[in-house]
């Protein structure tokens, strides 16, 4: 990937700032890990079930501790019995993948 003089940690891309208020909202919107988008995501990953589908979760959960913090991954692993499912743990430090 090309890199243009933009710093890796920008958020959001100075390139969706430079449109109007709306698009940038809304692609904001698709770039922001909500816990409902994070609930409705791994959702998906567990109709599949393969080792594919757990890596997929584990960067969702990443992506959710860095903006929401540890409980809420515990409390996805809990409520979505992670733990069964994809043998991942309650206290699990996820956010170092994925960067």
């Amino acid at each position: 990937m090309e890199n243009r003089g933009v710093s890796a940690g920008a958020y959001p891309p100075p390139a969706l700032m430079s449109r109007n208020s709306a698009i940038d909202a809304y692609h904001l919107k698709l770039l922001t890990m909500t816990p409902q988008r994070a609930r409705e995501l791994i959702q998906q990953q567990l109709q599949f079930g393969s080792g594919y589908n757990r890596n997929a979760v584990r960067l969702i959960l990443a992506e959710v501790q860095r903006e929401h913090g540890q409980e809420l991954v515990d409390s996805l692993i809990r409520t979505l019995e992670l733990d069964e499912k994809f043998d991942l743990a309650q206290g699990t430090d996820f956010s170092s993948l994925g960067k």
